[in-house]
């Protein structure tokens, strides 16, 4: 069994506590109006997959093939798209509204998101280096890279050799995190740690993968509905006895 995801909204960290009072550091998800606007399946595309949309969005803010692809669907554009490949028991019907409900408490977690750019950085930063030697000779390069060629042979820079460069702003994946709590009627999630990205990015959440979990929804959270009241049945009247 493969569930679909989420797209969500990172809104920040704050504070919780559980009922023993232990306080945990938890990062706030907002799934929005986060709904299944699209299908995959195995005839037409070679694969299944539910193709969810988040923030409405008007036709002239999004690319023309987002608009096209919307139009022909016959549903609403949506600033952020992403398709999530599931089993052929979590297949969600489009045009079906998602909630936080989605996740339950206590569950797993793999979260991807865009990292924070730092900008150009150097080696200590971004990998972490220990510098050299603060006395013994060392001159204004406490902080340098140390050596990074060769002798005469291959007499230059191995690729992927750790040096200066961009740091940050890369798609970054987080696994086993855990989902504290939900809020549906906030349609919150809060998931204890910290979630790659600024306030405000988009967040992708999937069951984790590296986990054996039962009891979750599927495909999904359904709200019930209440149902109708049953009018009380009544004896028939017995006219004889009225006589």
């Amino acid at each position: 069994m493969k569930r679909s995801g989420l797209i969500t909204t990172k809104i920040g960290m704050t504070r919780l506590y559980d009922e023993a009072g232990v306080a945990h550091a938890v990062t706030v998800l907002s799934v929005g109006d986060c709904a299944v606007i699209g299908n995959r399946t195995t005839e037409k595309n070679g694969y299944v997959a539910n193709i969810l949309g988040l923030r409405e969005a008007k036709a002239k803010h999004v690319a023309k093939p987002q608009a096209v692809a919307a139009e022909k669907a016959g549903v609403k554009p949506y600033r952020k798209v992403v398709e999530f490949r599931v089993s052929d028991d979590c297949v969600i019907p489009a045009g079906t509204q998602l909630s936080a409900a989605h996740f339950i408490a206590g569950q797993y977690v793999d979260v991807q998101a865009t990292s924070k750019g730092k900008g150009f950085q150097g080696a200590m930063k971004r990998h972490n280096f220990g510098g050299k030697e603060a006395t013994h000779g060392v001159l204004k390069a406490h902080r340098s890279l140390g050596g990074t060629g060769m002798r005469e042979w291959p007499g230059r820079v191995l690729k992927g050799k750790k040096m200066s460069g961009q740091m940050g702003n890369e798609t970054v994946t987080v696994q086993n995190l855990k989902v504290f709590g939900t809020d549906v009627a906030e349609n919150l999630i809060f998931v204890e740690g910290a979630v790659p990205g600024s306030n405000g990015t988009f967040v992708l959440v999937n069951d984790a993968v590296k986990k054996v979990q039962d009891q979750l929804p599927v495909p999904t959270f359904v709200a019930q509905t209440a149902a109708e009241p049953v009018a009380e049945a009544t004896e028939p009247v017995n006219e004889a006895e009225q006589a």
